[in-house]
């Protein structure tokens, strides 16, 4: 019996490990940007090869896991000071600093590998330029100023112009346009994120644009502002004859929809005296909307491609 209960134990450690860093590869932004580097490997593709599809979601999920996995190593510090992150695995001690370092950069150079070697230089190129701006200029950057957001999105919208060369497209209009999606989207969502959590960076010492924004008369403009660009960036693919009709009615209806949470963000976070509670609750309406609004897109996209 007691052999048993060891077994048990051990297996149960092992499991909770490989959760631990599953979760340092943070797997809703790694998701979303395999997600979108796919459906641009399909928007792109004249003949879809299935070793090229999946060498562009492995090098993505690969890359951008350990490019999670090492901005956590960074900022690990910082994330125990935080009540969104203090349970992260490296602040709260389970997972050794050292070995995230080490699964960081073997994932990263596994995934940079992938994109280079089994898809071509310039889809492993844009890899690279995706993993040096996210880990070594957005990371630090957070903590010197605001616009550090706008830096990080460049990274966070290579991944679909990514899938678009792994399938042959050049760096072209429809490459242009997707990659203005996802940097448009990223406004939004991150926004929202950050004005709930607010107090939070601020005591981490991050520069983020709500730490710095009391009334939230900025950050409701910023949020507007590139929700309402989203829409003719989205309805652009239509225009170049990517996908059809029936994608541009959808992608319009969503912009719309989208932007009406974004619309009483701003309205009501710009007063000189904003009610917290109910400013919170809409933010929280602009950040749940941002995560339908992506992948309803990108579902438009794959059945109505062109």
């Amino acid at each position: 019996m007691n052999g048993q209960t060891s077994v048990g134990a051990a297996r149960s450690i092992s499991r909770s490990r490989i959760l631990d860093f599953l979760e340092l590869m943070k797997p809703e932004l790694t998701g979303l940007s395999v997600l979108t580097s796919l459906g641009g490997y399909y928007l792109a593709a004249g003949q879809f090869q299935l070793q090229a599809f999946l060498a562009v979601g492995f090098g993505t999920l690969l890359l951008g896991g350990g490019a999670g996995t090492l901005n956590q190593y960074a900022e690990r510090s910082f994330d125990a000071l935080m009540k969104r992150t203090e349970r992260r695995p490296l602040p709260a001690g389970r997972i050794p600093a050292r070995h995230a370092l080490l699964f960081g950069s073997v994932a990263s150079l596994m995934g940079l590998s992938i994109l280079f070697l089994l898809l071509n230089p310039l889809t492993g190129a844009l890899g690279l330029a995706t993993f040096v701006l996210y880990v070594f200029i957005y990371t630090p950057m957070k903590r010197m100023t605001w616009y550090a957001t706008l830096v990080g999105a460049v990274p966070g919208a290579l991944p679909p112009v990514m899938g678009w060369t792994a399938a042959g497209g050049a760096l072209d209009a429809p490459a242009a346009f997707l990659f203005l999606i996802l940097f448009f989207w990223q406004m939004p969502h991150f926004f929202s994120l950050a004005w709930m959590y607010r107090k939070d960076y601020g005591r981490a010492g991050y520069r983020m644009l709500t730490a710095v924004d009391p009334t939230g008369a900025r950050t409701g403009f910023q949020t507007l502002l590139h929700a309402a660009a989203l829409i003719p960036a989205s309805l652009a693919l239509a225009v170049v004859g990517v996908v059809g009709p029936m994608y541009a009615a959808g992608a319009a209806v969503l912009g719309v929809a989208f932007l009406v949470p974004c619309v009483l963000f701003r309205q009501e976070s710009g007063q000189p005296e904003p009610q917290a509670a109910r400013v919170n609750a809409i933010a929280r309406s602009v950040f749940f909307a941002s995560l339908i609004y992506l992948p309803s897109l990108f579902f438009l996209m794959t059945v109505d491609k062109v």
